[in-house]
């Protein structure tokens, strides 16, 4: 049986969960931004156990840059060893930019 891998969070993809909930407040609709919420940390969880289960980040076609679509969201996360680094968490209609 594969190990379970460890699931961090940058602080980006931390920013990017708590501008789901408060857009969703915003609107008035609070339940639905912690219900989504719950659904990409479900969506998350699965990476420990089948980390490269996310296809490669097209924009980027790096082996260890991958990433999750739960529309309408991306999920995109780094593989580094035995360890999951959640990177962002999008819309998925944006484009990943090139840091520069």
């Amino acid at each position: 049986m594969p190990k379970k891998r460890s699931i961090t969070f940058a602080i980006s993809a931390f920013d990017d969960l708590e501008d789901i909930r408060a857009w969703h407040k915003d609107q008035q609709v609070p339940d639905v931004g912690n219900r989504l919420i719950r659904e990409i940390i479900s969506q998350i969880e699965r990476l420990a156990e089948f980390p490269e289960s996310g296809r490669i980040v097209p924009e980027f076609n790096i082996e260890n840059l991958r990433e999750i679509i739960f529309a309408p969201f991306r999920i995109v996360y780094r593989l580094d060893g035995n360890k999951i680094k959640i990177v962002r968490i999008w819309r998925s209609e944006r484009l990943l930019e090139i840091p520069k």
